[in-house]
Order: structure tokens, then sequence, then C-alpha cells
């Protein structure tokens, strides 16, 4: 992450005093050149207690970041996913221990026969890559990428192991909500979640939303020594699950891809939400009280506990550290905690975000930023602010 004097931000929003101690550590990242522009918020027991924004929309700091600022916070976006299949799970329309070919009939070839919904969920599937090559623009084609991803054989026998499917899942899971609820995986969200909550979190974002998003800086490598180092996994072992997972399509040669209107516009369930603090800290809020905020009922209580029951743990055969599972939701690893709590859940996004809910101690927490960093899991300054959270509650 590249230093920046970041002296002058100025720091807005409402901040309950009992944590006054998460403000002061949001200011000092942006002190010592953490940041550039972010937001923090936090809901506690379903009332919003930290709502804080600051800093620049734009790498030339010609805009300010606003309350209603919108930034991509590309896997974040798994958690809002990950709910849209629990919520079809709670209608009775889904069943996690049923076969994906169920839902999906040309699913069920090549080796994929007896996947479960709860594979795919839990990133056991086996199917994290595409074999077959695809352009570039190809990730912005629902067809194309679903109609791959039937033929595509898995990689490795489904539920025997688990790799992260950075970029898969969202097609996975996002056509099993299509073909049950006949809705994109993003209008099914605006309509069953963003709506009745009030989000201000878009999964395809409108263009006349466009005005308000920052742009956000690519992903910086890592710091020389770090281990594992996937840059340099992907570039010596091009047939690796890891380079395979996250090269092909390979949109990296689009100029600055995540910054376009193209890129904005589509439905990317597994990475290209765009939201602020406050929307992803109310939507885990919500999960933090069994499903419900305001009277506004998003899961029932089963479901939040399917979300956080472990179904995989150990070594990820493409992020090559340990990562923890649940259905749809990560969770916790020692260096890559969510609080203290070991059954929190939710998802860190590629650059630095992170939501999460940890529904004993009521806690839903968001984070947005534009000044990408290079962890694999959890950067440490949402770590530094969970830190402080919990802190404050004591």
């Amino acid at each position: 992450m590249s230093p920046m004097n970041q002296t002058d931000a100025k720091i807005s929003g409402k901040c309950d005093p009992k944590f006054f101690w998460v403000r002061e550590v949001f200011e000092n990242l942006f002190e010592e050149g953490k940041e550039l522009g972010a937001g923090v918020a936090v809901s506690i027991d379903g009332k919003l207690v930290v709502d804080l924004w600051g800093g620049y929309a734009d790498t030339e700091r010609a805009r300010c970041w606003e309350k209603d600022t919108l930034v991509n916070v590309y896997s974040t976006t798994k958690g809002m996913t990950a709910a849209c299949v629990h919520r079809l799970v709670d209608q009775g329309k889904l069943d996690p221990d049923r076969k994906v070919s169920r839902y999906w009939p040309e699913f069920g070839c090549n080796g994929k026969e007896d996947i479960r919904l709860r594979h795919l969920l839990s990133h056991q599937a086996g199917l994290p890559a595409i074999d077959a090559p695809l352009p570039p623009e190809a990730i912005f084609d629902w067809g194309t990428m679903t109609g791959a991803l039937a033929e595509q054989a898995p990689l490795w026998k489904p539920g025997t192991q688990h790799g992260y499917h950075a970029r898969t899942f969202g097609w996975l899971l996002g056509e099993v909500v299509r073909r049950i609820s006949g809705k994109s995986l993003g209008a099914y969200f605006k309509d069953e979640i963003a709506g009745p909550l009030g989000l201000d979190f878009y999964i395809g974002l409108p263009d006349e939303h466009h005005a308000r998003v920052a742009a956000i800086t690519a992903v910086p490598p890592p710091p020389p020594g770090t281990e594992p180092n996937l840059a340099r996994v992907m570039q010596i072992r091009p047939q690796s699950f890891t380079a395979r997972a996250f090269m092909n399509p390979p949109s990296y040669r689009i100029r600055d891809v995540a910054n376009t209107p193209q890129w904005r516009r589509a439905e990317l369930p597994s990475s290209n939400g765009h939201g602020t603090a406050n929307a992803v800290a109310r939507f885990y809020g919500a999960l933090a009280c069994k499903g419900t905020i305001d009277g506004i009922r998003v899961l029932g209580p089963e479901s939040i506990e399917c979300a956080r029951t472990e179904q995989a743990r150990g070594p990820d055969q493409v992020l090559i550290v340990e990562t923890r599972f649940g259905h749809g939701f990560m969770m916790p690893v020692a260096g890559a905690e969510m609080g203290p709590n070991d059954k929190a859940f939710g998802h860190p996004g590629m650059g630095g975000s992170l939501g999460f809910a940890d529904p004993e101690a009521g806690v839903g927490f968001g984070y947005v930023m534009n000044l990408a960093g290079s962890f694999i899991l959890i950067d440490e300054r949402p770590i530094a602010l969970v830190t402080a959270l919990y802190d404050c509650l004591g």
C-alpha cells in the first residue's frame, strides 16, 4: 500500500461516545497514510452506533468521500449472494442437500452429477476455474460463463477438499437463484433484501448511480518476502489451481477494469457489489439479530445457524492458506479473525473491505475503502478497527 499524505482528510459521520476508540483508530489510519477514502459502520443489537466516512473518492483528491459514496467491495459481495440462496431455502424453494442438477439440469454432467448445493456454498465443488479458454470480455456475458461452468469437469472430487471459488462462486449460485426465482441475482437481491432493508448496495449498478462511485486503486504486489505470494505462484505455475481460478477469463487485460462502466453495470455476484459501509453493517446487523432488523425479516434463525455451521476448514487449494467456510460465508481462522467469537461469519473483499456478523455480541460490521491493500484474507485496517470495537465492548 503506497503511503499518502492524508492529514487533511476530513472525517464525518456519527459515533456513539462508547465507541470513541473506533473513531480514533479510523482517524489514525488516515493520518498514517493507510487510507485514501473509506467508511466504517457498526450495528449493535440492530442499532447503528458507528457510521463514519472520510478522505477522497479519487486518487487526485479532487472529490471528497461523502455519506453516499459507493465503492466496489469485490468479494464482500459473496455474503449478499449467499444470503439470497439462504432466503430461497427459507422459502422452501432450495435445499442445501439437493443436487444442483435438480435446479439446473444442464449442470449434471462431466463428473458434476452428485454435486450438492452445499458444495457450491462451501467452495467444495471443485469448480474454482474454467479450462476452456475465454476472451477477457466473457466475464460480462452471463450465458457464456454459466454455459462454460455447466460443461466444466471438477478439478477434484466434490466434497473431498475445498478451494476458494473466487469468481465462479457468483455464476454458480447466481444461476441457481435465476433458475428458481426467475430473476437475476442482482434483481433478486434488490427485491428481496436490499429494497426492504433500505440498503445502498447494488449487484449490477444502475447508470444513474455511477457518479457516486469512488475509483478503486489496483491491488499492489505483496511486500518482498511475503509467503504465500499468490502473484508469484500465478506467474511461475500457470497450471496451478490459483492461476486457473484468477486468470481465465483474463479480465485483467481490460484496462482499469474495476473502474469501467461495463464492470459497474454487470452482475458479478462474486465480486462487483457496490455499496457503503453503512449498508454492509446494516445487512450484517440483521444477520446478527436472528435475521430480523427493525421488524424486517431477511432470514430465519435456522438459516443463520446453517450459514455459520462449519463445512470446510484447512489448506485452501486456491489461496494456499488455511481457510474456513460455512454455507456461503467465510469464518474466522488464526490471523484472520472477525473479533473474538469463533462463530462470527461474513466475508472480506480483495483490497481490504470486510463485512461480518457476530450474533453472540449482536455485532454487524462494515468497512469499505478505495486504496487497495494486498492481504490475502483480512486486511490490517479492518482488523485494527474490529479490535478497537471489541475493546469498547469490553
